[in-house]
């Protein structure tokens, strides 16, 4: 069984920076993907950026959070991480952690990141 942590969330003001982890235990082998969703209200879910393991190790972004995000895995922690930056207004959303093993995917509680002056 695999279960992951989210940490990280919070209140910043525009500009600011927070650092989302996501902390996997169980049987981590086999990855095809570990990524973070977010979902604002009102809204669809929707990829924020993802680490894809497939004939090699890729990275993703949306292009809304590109050049102010960067996704980072820690092999010996088992933790994935979402260093966000230059937040604004539109970054306000649950954010979410999901990895794919073996296709089948796992999900986080969700972490609120509220982006508000």
């Amino acid at each position: 069984q695999v279960q992951l942590v989210e940490s990280g969330g919070g209140l910043v003001q525009p500009g600011g920076s927070l650092r989302l982890s996501c902390a996997a235990s169980g049987t981590i082998v086999s990855i095809n993907f570990w990524g973070w969703y977010r979902q604002a209200p009102g809204k669809e879910r929707e990829l924020v950026a993802a680490i894809t393991y497939t004939s090699g190790v890729y990275k993703d972004y949306a292009d809304s959070v590109k050049g102010r995000f960067t996704i980072s895995r820690d092999n010996t922690k088992n933790t994935v991480y979402l260093q966000m930056n230059t937040l604004k207004f539109e970054d306000t959303a649950v954010y979410y952690c999901a990895l794919n093993i073996n296709h089948y995917s796992y999900w986080g509680q969700g972490t609120q990141v509220t982006v508000s002056s």
